[in-house]
């Protein structure tokens, strides 16, 4: 059976509250953006590829709400599409309808903060005139910023309007930086220079989201299927084995917005090879 969309979903971690806002969804080339995989080796991860063989991968963002504080982690693709014949195609545009959802409205918002800036997680940073959230903290890791400042020659680095827009306005913080109570960053280099996941506790509840140390399910199973994209595969994969021998066979709650089915699950220990469980 074909992925599926992962939907709109929320998760409760303690007292606070994560939901899954979906933005859109792409369709990428298997072994052109996991250099490293095979058509053979996908055989046994056909569970995680569309109707025509493309891994489908899901772009959105995560809403936490606290007591008394609204952050969003990610700002999704925007409202627009991307397409290279035979390697990918993206579609983005649903992510302020997904907000409204779950009764948020944009000056509500008291912080962002981006994992990283690879496109597909700043697209919503300006609307109109200026920035989307207007009234928020903005939030990166430094060298992150620092990373961006210099010409893309990635192509899938942010549109220069939300650098811009955001020069004023970005907050550095580091590892382990606390964001709001129960929020806190922990650095996950790799994928980016200064890519950061977020981790949220509550009482004995915790979750993890993780940004891009992985970008499909099969990279828990085959941590060594990197990404077209990561800047430093090496560093990324040593990050991705780090964080998955931290989390496998624990109660921690993983969230990943790339994530087909369900971007809400577990890492569990399977024979020679760690396995994503679906769902909470």
């Amino acid at each position: 059976m074909a992925a599926q969309p992962s939907p709109q979903s929320s998760i409760n971690v303690g007292d606070i509250r994560i939901t899954y806002l979906p933005d859109g969804e792409g369709h990428v080339s298997p072994t052109g953006f996991y250099p490293a995989s095979t058509q053979e080796g996908w055989e046994a991860h056909r569970q995680w590829l569309d109707d025509d063989g493309f891994v489908l991968a899901m772009v959105g963002s995560f809403l936490i709400e606290t007591a008394d504080r609204k952050l969003i982690v990610d700002l999704g693709f925007g409202d627009t599409s991307f397409h290279v014949p035979d390697f990918a195609h993206f579609e983005g545009g649903r992510f302020m309808d997904s907000l409204k959802q779950a009764g948020v409205t944009p000056e509500q918002v008291d912080t962002v903060v981006y994992t990283h800036m690879h496109v597909d997680h700043v697209g919503w940073t300006v609307s109109g005139d200026g920035l989307t959230f207007a009234t928020a903290r903005h939030i990166s890791g430094e060298s992150e910023w620092a990373h961006w400042q210099k010409p893309d020659e990635s192509g899938v680095g942010p549109n220069p309007d939300a650098i811009l827009a955001l020069a004023s306005r970005i907050d550095h913080v580091d590892d382990g930086a606390v964001i709001a109570p129960g929020v806190n960053v922990m650095a996950t280099p790799g994928h980016t220079p200064g890519h950061l996941s977020v981790v949220v506790s509550s009482g004995a509840d915790r979750a993890v989201i993780l940004g891009d140390v992985a970008n499909c399910p099969v990279q828990i199973t085959e941590p060594e299927w990197s990404v077209l994209f990561d800047v430093d595969p090496a560093l990324a994969r040593q990050t991705r084995e780090h964080v998955l021998a931290e989390l496998e066979g624990t109660a921690t709650v993983v969230a990943d917005g790339h994530f087909p089915e369900s971007v809400f699950g577990r890492v569990i220990p399977g024979e020679g090879k760690r396995l994503w469980q679906i769902g909470v």
